[in-house]
């Protein structure tokens, strides 16, 4: 699979992290994937964050737009998720998911590949 996240840690409430993804190793063929992220906390289902199509193209859950903002650097082959006004809610693990779909949603991300995650925690 070949998803590296890493830029999680322990924040408090209103802090800031930005996690990134590398898929340079299969990064001619995840450069043309819808790309996002994903997370699932614990006792929780796991819930689509972000995705971004090859083209640039965002959505968002929409608990989370106006905080999260995806990115992604096709030249670098890097995805990223910037993360401010992080609340306790927002603790999860948190996935670098890559799939190959007509149309790049949320729902779609959960059908395609992932990394290990990376783990973010938001302290009160």
């Amino acid at each position: 699979v070949h998803l590296v996240e890493s830029g999680g840690g322990s924040v408090q409430a209103g802090g800031s992290l930005r996690l990134t993804c590398d898929y340079s190793e299969h990064g001619r063929t995840y450069s043309t994937y819808c790309m996002g992220w994903i997370r699932q906390a614990p006792g929780k289902e796991r819930e689509g964050v972000a995705a971004i199509d090859p083209k640039g193209s965002t959505v968002y859950t929409d608990s989370l737009k106006g905080r999260f903002s995806i990115s992604r650097d096709n030249a670098q082959k890097i995805l990223y998720l910037h993360m401010n006004s992080l609340k306790p809610e927002d603790t999860a693990m948190y996935y670098c998911a890559a799939v190959a779909a007509q149309w790049c949603t949320l729902d779609s991300l959960a059908l395609g590949y992932r990394g290990q995650g990376t783990q973010v925690t938001v302290s009160s």
